[in-house]
């Protein structure tokens, strides 16, 4: 199968863990005789530099062509550090998760037991932790109407949204509710003790549960569910919410499994779909070959199953799973017997393509280990 991929590798540790999808990308390729044809092109505060806008008119047109999207990351802190830029890196994301029309952002989070002490949490609440945040990606408070004093005395942000934008992503997350392998069990994240448009979504949300009794629905202000996230997160199974909310949830959630740097992305729509791990541009590990690959393999992991090539993307999972319960990771899991960012995306590579009975020889690990003395 040949399929056309948009590269875009952003700020920070983007074209770092992004270059280790490529790797898995052309092992799977490889052995299950695929094409994958990638084409490289800018976003962010890298493109600000070199052209002036954060998101060129030929890295769109590109991506509207493609099959899909592997993104690295956005966003560099001398625009962080200013409030007064007009053009900033984030301008790009929001404007291509705009043009097409990526409304569903879907966020897995698992957790593993080999990484088990890393969590902020008890070792007993991360048991059976599985769910999935089905994030609004297109509305609300970050593309509503924005206002702001002439005396810089007030500002406003509208938060809108339409029965239909609510209706199309509460469809996608109850059709997943639905399948075997999931709880069946689907909770509804707002604020309708407060919001007009949280009493809109659970409105929406509770019409469209009649087509689908097979799922049990709950209903749970954002605030309560910040903290059962924490203290037990193993009742979750698929998360549904807006825009706003998900976006500070799911980074809540990001930190069970221990590391930011583990987990992936899917942002999916009417247009082509684009894939990212969850964390940002982490400019201070830039250049220095010890950012996490692991959330932009996963990321490459779930193109793959997007792709309809199931086999594959499990096998990449395997490669990930047996990385960390071989303790092959990078800096922000051990911080002293760390493997490079390069390296764990060699070795994850070289899992898929069958290569593991020699590396599984102690002395050839032992040697692409760094240790800090």
């Amino acid at each position: 199968m040949k399929k056309n991929i948009v590269v875009i590798e952003g700020d920070g540790i983007g074209p770092e863990v992004t270059k280790q999808s490529v790797k898995v990308l052309n092992a799977i390729a490889e052995l299950f005789n695929h094409e994958f044809v990638y084409s490289y092109h800018l976003m962010g505060a890298d493109a600000i530099d070199k052209t002036g806008n954060p998101l060129p008119d030929e890295t769109l047109s590109a991506c509207l062509k493609a099959d899909a999207v592997l993104f690295g990351a956005i966003g560099h802190p001398k625009f962080d550090n200013d409030p007064s830029a007009k053009v900033r890196p984030e301008q790009g994301l929001l404007r291509i998760r705009k043009e097409l029309q990526l409304y569903a952002n879907i966020r897995p989070i698992n957790t593993y037991a080999a990484l088990s002490h890393l969590s902020p949490l008890k070792e007993d609440r991360l048991k059976n932790v599985d769910f999935i945040i089905f994030r609004e990606l297109t509305g609300g408070i970050y593309f509503g109407k924005k206002e702001l004093a002439a005396d810089g005395s007030q500002a406003s942000d509208d938060c809108v949204y339409s029965r239909a934008e609510i209706e199309r992503i509460t469809k996608l997350a109850f059709e997943l509710a639905k399948k075997p392998e999931r709880k069946q069990k689907l909770t509804l994240v707002d604020k309708a003790n407060v919001l007009e448009t949280s009493r809109l979504w659970r409105k929406v949300v509770q019409e469209t549960a009649t087509q689908y009794p097979e799922v049990k629905v709950d209903y749970m202000f954002v605030d309560n569910a910040a903290m059962q996230i924490i203290i037990n997160p193993s009742q979750f199974d698929v998360v549904l919410t807006e825009n706003m909310f998900g976006d500070i949830i799911s980074d809540e959630a990001s930190v069970l499994s221990g590391s930011l740097g583990l987990l992936p992305s899917a942002s999916i729509g009417t247009g082509t779909a684009m894939f990212e791990p969850i964390h940002g541009s982490y400019p201070q590990a830039a250049g220095k070959d010890i950012a996490n690959p692991i959330g932009s393999i996963l990321s490459a992991a779930m193109m793959l199953e997007y792709f309809g090539m199931i086999e594959e993307a499990e096998r990449v999972k395997e490669a990930v799973n047996w990385a960390l319960n071989s303790k092959i990771v990078t800096k922000d899991i051990e911080p002293v017997n760390f493997y490079f960012t390069s390296t764990l995306g060699e070795m994850i590579a070289d899992y898929v393509s069958g290569k593991i009975p020699e590396l599984n020889k102690k002395e050839n690990i032992e040697l692409r280990k760094s240790t800090i003395i």
